[in-house]
């Protein structure tokens, strides 16, 4: 699976509150979640965003709370994948169950706010298509990139029950 996209960089701890603010935990509707995503440390985020956006970020992205509204608000916001040095266990897990691919990349910091990205999530391949470099993650697993070509981990299930 390849994800072509720009870059909006974050730092270190970007935690669910930051993703998400409490305030608009009433909804769990994808795009009106996204609507919000980001405004409290980056006001003019969404106004930036195209679809198929990537987020690049330090160490913790996710950590704080366990809400699932922190994926599904990046999602709704149109970013088609997240690249951070490390991720919140929490939000590793709740991340796919959504669908939202995400990986892990000690080479985050060279990555610039602007740049173009590819990602080959079955390689673990990042290229910086600005800057002319190429960095390593782990590789996606084919049943997690199962799981995100089927826009989470409950349409996987279905699939497989129907297909018993």
């Amino acid at each position: 699976m390849m994800i072509k996209g720009r870059v909006h960089k974050f730092g270190d701890d970007i935690n669910t509150d930051d993703i998400i603010a409490a305030k608009y935990l009433v909804s769990t509707d994808a795009k009106q979640l996204g609507s919000h995503c980001m405004e409290t440390i980056k006001p003019d985020f969404i106004a930036k965003v195209k679809e198929g956006d990537i987020i690049v970020a330090g160490k913790n992205f996710g950590c704080g709370s366990s809400r699932e509204h922190a994926p599904l608000a990046i999602k709704g916001a149109g970013i088609r994948a997240v690249i951070a040095k490390s991720f919140a266990g929490i939000f590793f897990r709740n991340a796919i169950n959504i669908g939202l691919p995400f990986l892990e990349s000690v080479d985050a910091d060279k990555i610039n706010d602007g740049d173009v990205l590819e990602i080959d999530l079955s390689g673990g391949i990042i290229k910086n298509l600005k800057q002319g470099e190429t960095y390593r993650s782990q590789p996606f697993p084919e049943f997690l990139q199962d799981i995100i070509a089927r826009g989470g981990l409950i349409n996987r299930v279905i699939r497989c029950i129907k297909s018993r």
